[in-house]
Parts: C-alpha cells; sequence; structure tokens
C-alpha cells in the first residue's frame, strides 16, 4: 500500500512536539507571572519566580546527590513550601516523587522506603522519630534532607546529613532541566493500602500528571489566580494534582501543616480563599467552628468534598455559608479526583433534599479521562442504567497509573478486559451518572485514610485470648466510616474492648485501631468461612458510602 502523503515528511521535531509534564507549568507561570505571589506559609512568602528558582535549585542539588531517571525520592513532609517545590524538583532532575503518608508507623514506612528504593529522603522535623525507626528497619540507607520548618515548634530532632535550606543553597537557580525524553516515563510513585500483604505501589507518568491537573482546571472551573488552600494532604495522590493545577493557572498556594477550622477560616478570610477540598471530616469541622469565625468571609469559596457523600444539611449549611461543595470521587490508581458530580443549572430550583441527592452520586468522568462505566466484572459488559443493578466502577484513558510496582500480577488483573477495575460496586442512572454503593475490596476509607480491614484483622490475632475475629466499615458521621471489629474469643477466656484496642495500638497506627469491639461468635458458612456481609449488614456499612 503506497506511504499516505500525511504520513510522508510530516515528522515530530522540536518545533512541534513535546512531551507533556506538569512541570512546565510552573516555567510558563514564572516567565509570565514573574512577580505574582505563588505561595505563604506563616510569615513567608515567595513569587512565582522564587519559587521556580528554588525548585531549579533543588533539582540541580538532588542532581548532585545522584538523582535522575527512575530514581526514587521520598518525602515525608506536611503541607509545606518544601513539600511543594519537591513536586517540581525532584521531575526536573527525573527523580520519581514519593510521598509518605504521614498517620503510618515505622513498619509500613520501611516497607515503603525499601520497595521503592529511595535514594534520598527529605523529613520533616516532627517526622523524625518514626523515620528514624523507619530508615533502621528498612535495611536502605537514603541520604536524609531535613526541613526544620519555622511554623513547626514541637519536639523533634534533625536525623539527616543536610539541612533542606543548605541543601539548597548548593543548588543552580539556572539549572537547565529537561522535561522527560518519553512522557510516559514515571512522576510519582503512590502507596496505596491493599485487601492482603503490603501496600500495592502505584505508579503514575508524566504524560497522566500533566492531564489530571488540566482536568481538576476545568472540572472546577478554576479561574486564573485562585487562592488555594492546602487541606488537602499532599501525600494524597500528590495533592489529588492540585499542586500542579495552581501553577498552570498562576494561583496563590497557601499552606497548612494541620487541619485546624479556626485556622482555615482565617486564612479563608484574610488571603480570601478561593479553592480548598478534603475528606467530609473538614467540612465538619468547618460547620461547627463558633459563628464569629466566618466573620469577614464575604465571597465564594469552591469546595472539593471526596469520601463519602455529602449530607443535604452539611450542602444546605456550607451553602449558607458562601462555600460552594463539588462531589468527586477517584483512587490513587486515577491520580485522585477521576469523576465529578456535574451540577446542572436546573437543580439549583430543586428543593434542598432532592438537590442532595443528585449531588451526593460520585457523578460523570472528567473531560480528560476516556471512559468511566459500571460493569458486571464476569462478563465485562455494562449494567443497564436503571439505578438498581450493580456493578464494578471501571475508568481507562491517559488518567489511569502505569500499573504497580513490582507487582505484575496485580497489575495484569487491575487492567483485565482493558479497563481498569476500581474494586467499588455501584449503580448507573439513567442520566449516566454513578453511585457507589459498596465496595469490594475489605477497605475502610476513615477520614480519606485508607485501611485495610485485613491488617488490622492480624493485629488482633495476635493477641492470645482471641480465637477468630473479623473487621468491617460503620458508619461515623465525623470520619465517614470506621473500623468495627467482631471478636470471638478462646473458651474460657475474658477481655475488655479497651484492651483489644491497646493491643492493636502496639502493631498498627493509631488510626487504623478499630473504634468499637463487639465480642461474640462470628458468623461462618458451613465450611468455615466468615461472613463478612453479615456483619456489613448488622452495622450498615454500605451507608458509610449511601448517605
Amino acid at each position: 500500500m503506497p506511504a499516505s502523503p500525511y504520513d510522508t515528511r510530516l515528522d515530530r521535531n522540536a518545533a512541534n512536539y513535546a512531551p507533556l509534564t506538569p512541570v512546565s507549568f510552573l516555567a510558563w507561570a514564572a516567565e509570565v507571572f514573574p512577580e505574582r505571589v505563588s505561595g505563604i506559609h506563616g510569615t513567608r512568602q515567595f513569587t512565582w519566580r522564587e519559587t521556580y528558582a528554588r525548585c531549579r535549585r533543588l533539582a540541580s542539588a538532588l542532581r548532585a546527590l545522584g538523582v535522575e531517571r527512575n530514581v526514587t525520592v521520598a518525602l515525608m513532609l506536611a503541607n509545606t513550601p518544601e513539600m511543594y517545590e519537591a513536586h517540581f524538583g525532584i521531575p526536573m532532575a527525573g527523580g520519581v516523587i514519593n510521598t509518605l503518608n504521614t498517620r503510618l508507623d515505622a513498619d509500613a514506612l520501611a516497607f515503603m522506603l525499601r520497595h521503592g528504593e529511595a535514594r534520598v529522603l527529605i523529613t520533616d522535623r516532627s517526622f523524625s522519630a518514626v523515620m528514624a525507626a523507619a530508615i533502621e528497619r528498612s535495611g536502605v540507607q537514603p541520604v536524609v534532607i531535613d526541613v526544620d520548618d519555622a511554623e513547626y515548634d514541637g519536639p523533634g530532632e534533625r536525623i539527616g546529613s543536610l539541612e533542606y535550606e543548605t541543601l539548597l543553597a548548593s543548588g543552580d537557580p539556572d539549572f537547565a532541566w529537561a522535561a522527560p525524553e518519553d512522557e510516559w516515563d514515571a512522576i510519582a510513585l503512590s502507596y496505596t493500602s491493599g485487601t492482603t500483604g503490603d501496600p500495592k505501589g502505584v505508579v503514575t507518568h508524566h504524560r497522566g500528571a500533566y492531564l489530571a491537573a488540566i482536568g481538576n482546571i476545568l472540572a472546577w472551573d478554576m479561574a486564573s489566580f485562585p487562592v488555594y488552600l492546602w487541606s488537602v494532604p499532599l501525600f494524597h495522590c500528590n495533592g489529588w494534582c492540585h499542586a500542579w493545577a495552581v501553577a498552570a493557572r498562576a494561583g496563590t498556594n497557601v499552606f497548612l501543616r494541620k487541619v485546624d477550622p479556626a485556622v482555615m477560616l482565617d486564612l479563608i478570610r484574610r488571603y480570601r480563599v478561593t479553592h480548598f477540598g478534603g475528606a467530609p471530616i473538614v467540612h465538619s469541622l468547618l460547620l461547627n467552628a463558633p459563628d464569629e469565625c466566618f466573620t469577614g468571609i464575604d465571597h465564594t469559596v469552591n469546595c472539593y468534598i471526596a469520601g463519602a457523600a455529602p449530607p443535604a444539611a452539611v450542602i444546605e449549611a456550607m451553602e449558607r455559608r458562601g462555600f460552594r461543595i463539588s462531589h468527586i470521587y477517584g483512587l490513587t490508581e486515577t491520580y485522585g479526583p477521576a469523576t465529578i458530580c456535574s451540577k446542572h443549572p436546573e437543580w439549583d430550583l430543586l428543593e434542598i433534599g432532592e438537590r442532595a441527592r443528585l449531588n451526593g452520586r460520585q457523578g460523570v468522568r472528567f473531560s480528560l479521562e476516556e471512559g468511566l462505566t459500571v460493569m458486571d466484572p464476569d462478563t465485562m459488559t455494562r449494567v443497564p442504567p436503571d439505578g438498581e443493578t450493580i456493578g464494578e466502577v471501571m475508568f481507562r484513558g491517559n488518567i489511569t497509573m502505569k500499573g504497580y510496582l513490582k507487582n505484575p500480577a496485580a497489575t495484569g488483573a487491575a487492567f483485565a478486559g482493558g479497563w481498569f477495575h476500581s474494586g467499588d460496586l455501584a449503580v448507573l442512572h439513567p442520566d449516566g451518572y454513578i453511585k457507589i454503593k459498596d465496595r469490594s475490596k475489605d477497605i475502610i476509607i476513615s477520614g480519606g485514610e485508607n485501611i485495610s480491614s485485613l491488617e488490622v484483622e492480624d493485629a488482633i490475632h495476635r493477641h492470645a485470648k482471641v480465637l477468630a475475629c473479623a473487621v468491617v466499615a460503620q458508619p461515623d458521621p465525623k470520619w465517614g466510616e470506621t473500623p468495627v471489629a467482631f471478636v470471638e474469643l478462646k473458651e474460657g477466656a475474658e477481655a475488655t474492648e479497651s484492651e483489644i484496642i491497646a493491643h492493636c495500638r502496639e502493631y498498627i497506627a493509631h488510626f487504623k485501631c478499630p473504634k468499637r469491639v463487639v465480642f461474640g461468635p462470628v458468623p461462618r458458612t458451613s465450611t468455615g468461612k466468615i461472613q463478612k456481609y453479615v456483619l456489613r449488614e448488622r452495622v450498615r456499612s454500605a451507608s458509610a458510602i449511601d448517605v
């Protein structure tokens, strides 16, 4: 077959093609709006010119430490300028960003350092104790760089050989960074809780991060110069890709070390914050703040809420305060948010209960995600859009991970049939909006954190008096859902709820421990398999999602 003229002498070259990378957003912001404020953290303030120079210094210094393509740099940091800079400086050097969950225990962190083969670790002084233990248990010896944040006045010693600002001083502010040769190159490694065994390392790429950031801008109608409050942990899916989205809009990052409603509302008022996100608990904390904390907030604030569907009372109360909620859904494997309950103008005419019902759905795909549907995982056919037939939520497209690091079996299973299997069970409504009904995975999402029920069960089983146990999610008005443990003791043994919880705290992070313990026989099938569905029905687990 003769060659088409469209395929002849029309090759890609430096003039007409560039690999996509979200790092380019920073270069653009610094070039076009160099003197606009890029970040505010306590008494510290930066412009986009300064942030760009600091990120280039970081990249240069990391390159001198041996960071290059596919080299992992782990981050154990609060939401500070250093964490933000790392999201550009590390990929500028060619490295892979590995944000660590600041709530995890030393054993889990040790696994991540070892599995991810971290060459460099940048850690906040507030996490020095747990990180020192994690390094010792990991068997790896990364170069450790300390961040000594002036906004932190608590305990913690420096454990590294370098201090962050000293490291930056050694770098070149004019470092000639380059986009990756292939936009499919890894940009980040994020660990997510699994139902069995160790956490899985989700690998994402430059192309996906670029498009996910743009997708957030489009889904949120984010105009130029947004003021973004960092209530979403930057260790969660790289801050839901908002770190890169803010740069693409030359906005201002208002940093926040921890969620405190009074502090948040003060920052919203003082800097006229336009956007923030968080789990339902963040919104509940704000609503429960004293009325005087809202004084002076007279502008519209756009809020993402992820996890449990927002109850009607929350939507109504937040709207009265001038906070406009958008319900989103996604997974680490989809770069964070990948669906949004896009609002139709006519919904504003409905009464609050009906509006909350519509807004409580997980919604439709981001415009830059190619596919979202609900399918029968056995036949890989779409369920009827009747709002009743349950199937599995599936995604496909550019805003989907590369796969799981060093885990081809899990990667193959996740992509079976040409779709990413989320493990979440949902229905498809006639208008194409999805609504999650339950989870096929034994994962409990509490305050936006993933908790493996099997990990909790393993800790409980270490108690000498325990014969059998099962852990499921129970609805919680504050956290969305929390673990409840059903424990069957050995014959003649006695134990208390506080005893079991205290025992768990010796083995796993406190937030993973059960909030309630129910003693008695654990229901089983005739073959001895524990019937978790019976326990879920007993505590109405599904209502932790289906609010």
